[in-house]
């Protein structure tokens, strides 16, 4: 992904992405099949992207989509803790959370 802004969020990225490749919102939405205005809102955080945009997106900037992905897993989980206002150590839980759920579906 894009090292210009190590904490961008995701929509912050996608800017970095698409003004390094010299592109306008509306030469990217158009070939994304998106409407612009819904590319320019993403770009602010004010809309969320869905799975399938974020393959698109990745398809087209040649980059990978599991890292997008995660960038925009991440955002989800800042804003979450933001909201509710918790503790940084709630991060350690959910990974231990994490971990003893896969143990439940892989054992």
């Amino acid at each position: 992904m894009v090292n210009e802004k190590k904490h961008a969020t995701f929509g912050e990225q996608l800017r970095i992405l698409r003004e390094n490749a010299g592109l306008t919102l509306r030469e990217v939405a158009t070939t994304i099949e998106i409407d612009p205005s819904l590319l320019a809102k993403i770009e602010r955080s004010q809309r969320q992207p869905t799975k399938v945009l974020i393959k698109n997106i990745a398809s087209f900037f040649n980059t990978d989509e599991k890292e997008l992905l995660n960038e925009f897993l991440s955002d989800q989980i800042a804003y979450k803790i933001l909201d509710e206002e918790a503790d940084l150590n709630i991060l350690k839980v959910a990974e231990e959370k994490v971990s003893y759920l896969k143990n439940l579906r892989d054992g």
